[in-house]
């Protein structure tokens, strides 16, 4: 682990990310060094700085301390960015000036089981319901405790991933991941300008489906279009895609357009 660029794995107890969550986090793969989609993750992690009105360190300085590290664990991994607003004394009101705190961590890749992609996984319905706080809407802040409090909801293993909805009973996505639901040929994906994570994978597959021609609608999702959809799958930049072949009542056995964006996703030659 690095700290403003030094090895350590102690951080300041007035750190504003620590008593506020006052800070932003990315989450990347890193293989052969590289770390993956670097420009779409850096763009994501500029916006949602900007949006904290929090400085945001220099593309340049990231990637080097992120080789730096993978260089030391010498195999891929997954890496996790977290820029927070730094040191204060007692109170909300942010520091001026402000000296953000920057803190880069590797870890292992997580083994998850081949059949996740191939025939699908077992999706729950959270009781949890997202509050609506649209400026904070799509961006990666480090106050998460909803999304740790839907995720305790279960301990079956069997279960793989749970499905938020927010306040008025829209679907808004996974707790750690981004959904798409293909309906007649199309792909339709919450709407998320009132809350929820914009995922680098969601914006790849939009583009994606723009560049094939493939219809995709940003909409107000109900859980009844997502049990009425022809398919259902969950994206992260860290699992890729998961098709979903269970959820309440319903369960899906054909997958075909979710692997073929899956194995799109998969080859890192693209972008």
């Amino acid at each position: 682990m690095l700290i403003n660029g030094a090895p350590g794995d102690k951080l300041d107890i007035h750190d504003r990310g620590l008593m506020y969550g006052d800070g932003v986090f990315r989450t990347l793969c890193i293989r052969g060094g590289q770390p993956q989609h670097w420009a779409r993750h850096y763009r994501k992690l500029h916006h949602d700085c900007a949006a904290l009105d929090l400085p945001c360190p220099e593309a340049e300085l990231l990637v080097a301390e992120l080789r730096q590290l993978s260089a030391l664990r010498a195999e891929d991994g997954v890496a996790k960015i977290i820029v927070t607003r730094g040191r204060s004394e007692r109170g909300y009101a942010p520091p001026s000036p402000v000296s953000p705190t920057r803190i880069l961590s590797l870890a292992g890749l997580p083994d998850f089981p081949d059949n996740y992609r191939s025939q699908g996984i077992s999706l729950r319905l959270c009781d949890l319901r997202l509050s609506h706080q649209p400026r904070l809407a799509g961006v990666k802040h480090l106050n998460r405790l909803e999304n740790v409090m839907a995720a305790a909801e279960w301990k079956d293993p069997g279960i793989a991933e749970g499905l938020l909805l927010d306040m008025a009973g829209n679907v808004i996505e996974g707790t750690r991941s981004n959904l798409f639901l293909v309906h007649n040929g199309g792909l339709l994906t919450p709407d998320l300008s009132r809350c929820g994570v914009a995922g680098v994978q969601r914006e790849r597959i939009m583009e994606w489906a723009a560049r094939q021609h493939v219809p995709c609608t940003v909409a107000e999702l109900s859980i009844d279009d997502v049990l009425a959809a022809d398919e259902v799958f969950l994206v992260n930049s860290v699992i890729g895609l998961w098709p979903v072949h269970s959820l309440l009542e319903r369960s899906w056995n054909c997958f075909s357009l979710s692997q073929r964006i899956g194995d799109w996703l998969g080859d890192e030659t693209t972008d």
